[in-house]
């Protein structure tokens, strides 16, 4: 995995962004995974890992975050943010043992360095 630690979480998104990679997937209340605005529920084998980005805190160990870069079966990219430490965007094991059960597909297009 390439190193990201150069670029800030907020320039990784911005250039994401600008290739037009604008949607988010987040977990709901009922521990369902949703594109957007409800647009689409995931399950982990509709989803594939083209590339994490890792950030780690400057002034906190603690405060790291793995952005990732996930594709679909229609071919359409979303991000889903996974902070961990004090600033965890997620409680509960739903949110990881999803995340475990994507499979990866490094894709180098989506290298920022």
């Amino acid at each position: 995995m390439a190193n990201h630690n150069l670029k800030t979480l907020s320039q990784v998104l911005n250039t994401l962004i600008k290739r037009g990679i604008t949607k988010e997937i987040c977990m709901n209340e009922q521990h369902e995974m949703i594109l957007g605005k409800d647009e689409k529920t995931y399950q982990p084998e509709d989803l594939c890992i083209v590339k994490s980005y890792r950030f780690e805190g400057d002034s906190n160990p603690d405060d790291n975050a793995v952005l990732y870069l996930l594709q679909d079966k229609e071919g359409e990219l979303a991000t889903i943010l996974d902070s961990y430490g004090a600033e965890s965007n997620y409680s509960g094991e739903e949110f990881d043992n999803f995340l475990r059960k994507v499979p990866i597909q490094d894709n180098p297009e989506y290298d920022l360095d």
